[in-house]
């Protein structure tokens, strides 16, 4: 029996697992952007997709572990969007700003930016998650 839903925050999470590697970015991205137009949330698909390439590539990076794959939640909530990074590393990423001329270092002030607010938390299992929540328009869809 397919389910109804009334509101756009009622909508189940997408949970997707990627392999620890640089091609798993470019998927995972299309997953949302696939995620935000089933949700009439496309007024956040440029910075939502930034922000989970940001977290993503962190993640791929930063928190391998050796068989074990990451994994990404898309909620719809009531004021917009929670993305979440799952991986099986216990290293937590810390935002520092790079120096002006630096090639790299800039994707966690990136994810600041853009979403209303950002985090790192434990999760059931070993290693940690990292999320963002974005907030939608009001006109998107939002009630």
């Amino acid at each position: 029996m397919e389910r109804t839903y009334t509101t756009p925050h009622e909508r189940e999470p997408i949970v997707k697992r990627w392999p620890q590697g640089p091609r798993s970015v470019p998927l995972a991205r299309r997953a949302l952007r696939e995620a935000l137009d089933d949700w009439g949330l496309r007024d956040l698909q440029d910075a939502a997709s930034l922000v989970l390439s940001e977290l993503l590539t962190n993640a791929v990076r930063h928190g391998r572990v050796p068989g074990r794959e990451i994994e990404t939640r898309f909620v719809s909530n009531p004021v917009g969007l929670r993305i979440e990074v799952h991986d099986a590393s216990e290293h937590r990423p810390l935002m520092a700003l790079p120096a002006p001329d630096a090639g790299g270092g800039w994707g966690l002030p990136l994810v600041d930016t853009l979403s209303e607010k950002w985090g790192v938390c434990d999760r059931e299992g070993p290693g940690k998650l990292v999320w963002a929540e974005l907030t939608a328009e009001p006109d998107s869809g939002h009630s």
